[in-house]
């Protein structure tokens, strides 16, 4: 009887200590949650700058192929060649590049008010967009646009304005101006964290593994090794094929437009090869963008504009990502979309940017639980 009881009480102690552990693990899980809802845009800033220094530590390896060049000088010499690229597109091609961004621009806007003159003739409500802003920019950029003067009162046509309509439009004057600066500085801050951070993780690879494996308990710091090592690998190879896939997108892009005609091809083509990062929602984009730019052109510039477009895809789709990118990831293409646009509508653009190499880390990670001995593991 004596055992029986302590059998029972035994039993008790373990149900009462594993409900235990899982409160304290579905607290912490939530917290997690939480905590990742509400700085998602730190944690992808932050993101965004590994995947720089894995770009630039990949970078710094393939030229190490070629050179016995120490580490360090192998990084300044990629940097210092990325840094004279950038240089001299914006030497050579800024002021083409700001004028075409400009003429693209104002392109755009006419182009979504006359898609939505058409729809509204053709009996669609398109009261739930929002062309408006667009429209009238355009045509205030474009032509001259009457407007009806309404003559202010004799008792103010002569005054000084008053001190509340002196302090409103000061109020909004200073309003615009800090949105502007703020949003300058958000951008520049954003940008340079991210090159901080990827130039930090290039410059000693070897030390953030190690500092990452330490966190690992002691008894599964094997398999968080080559979990890691797996991931670094993995994510080597598809920037380095993502790298040669944007710049062969580009290239056809701007060539392609350029022989067609069709203005601001410079422009268009490195929005094209930039859209190439993000899988399929970005041709999508892409190819949006430059057949509605090549609308002003006329009908037969677009269509030709559209088989361009479904070239450059058929390119990207069929040629370069299977011949490129088959030894780097193997997701399919409808669980990947899925996955964007999951990611896309919770977290916006850093979660449709990032959603591919997110699902890299995942697949690597799953891939090796499913292929883990049980005995070795054991």
């Amino acid at each position: 009887m004596t055992d029986s009881a302590d059998n029972r009480l035994q039993a008790r102690n373990d149900l009462a200590w594993a409900i235990a552990v899982g409160g304290i693990g579905v607290v912490l899980f939530a917290a997690l949650l939480t905590f990742a809802w509400h700085f998602a845009a730190t944690l992808f800033l932050l993101f965004a700058g590994m995947l720089l220094g894995v770009a630039l530590n990949a970078m710094t390896t393939l030229l190490g192929r070629l050179t016995k060049l120490p580490h360090a000088l192998r990084l300044a010499i990629v940097c210092l060649a990325m840094a004279g690229l950038l240089s001299g597109i914006v030497f050579l091609g800024g002021t083409t590049i700001a004028q075409q961004a400009t003429v693209l621009s104002n392109t755009i806007k006419s182009q979504l008010g006359s898609v939505k003159d058409f729809l509204e003739q053709h009996g669609v409500d398109t009261s739930y967009l929002d062309f408006t802003n667009a429209a009238g920019e355009a045509k205030g950029e474009g032509t001259a646009v009457t407007t009806t003067t309404t003559t202010p009162p004799s008792s103010q046509s002569h005054g000084i304005p008053g001190a509340g309509a002196l302090a409103s439009s000061g109020g909004a004057i200073i309003s615009q101006t800090l949105k502007v600066l703020l949003g300058t500085v958000s951008v520049v801050g954003n940008f340079f964290i991210v090159l901080f951070l990827g130039l930090a993780f290039a410059a000693q690879p070897s030390i953030y593994r190690a500092g990452l494996l330490f966190i690992a308990p002691v008894k599964y710091r094997a398999q968080a090794t080559i979990i890691v090592d797996r991931i670094g690998e993995t994510l080597e190879r598809w920037l380095i094929a993502q790298i040669i896939t944007m710049t062969a997108v580009f290239l056809v892009t701007w060539i392609g437009l350029a022989i067609i005609g069709i203005p601001s091809s410079f422009i268009l083509g490195i929005q094209a090869g930039l859209l190439a990062f993000i899988p399929t929602v970005g041709a999508i984009l892409g190819g949006l963008i430059v057949v509605l730019a090549s609308l002003a052109t006329g009908w037969i510039a677009a269509l030709s504009a559209f088989i361009l477009f479904l070239g450059v895809h058929a390119l990207e789709s069929y040629v370069l990502t299977p011949i490129i990118q088959r030894q780097a990831l193997d997701i399919p293409p409808a669980t990947l979309f899925a996955f964007q646009i999951l990611l896309g509508v919770v977290f916006g653009i850093w979660g449709l940017a990032l959603a591919l190499p997110l699902m890299a880390i995942a697949k690597v990670m799953i891939d090796h639980f499913k292929t883990e001995d049980p005995a070795r593991a054991a």
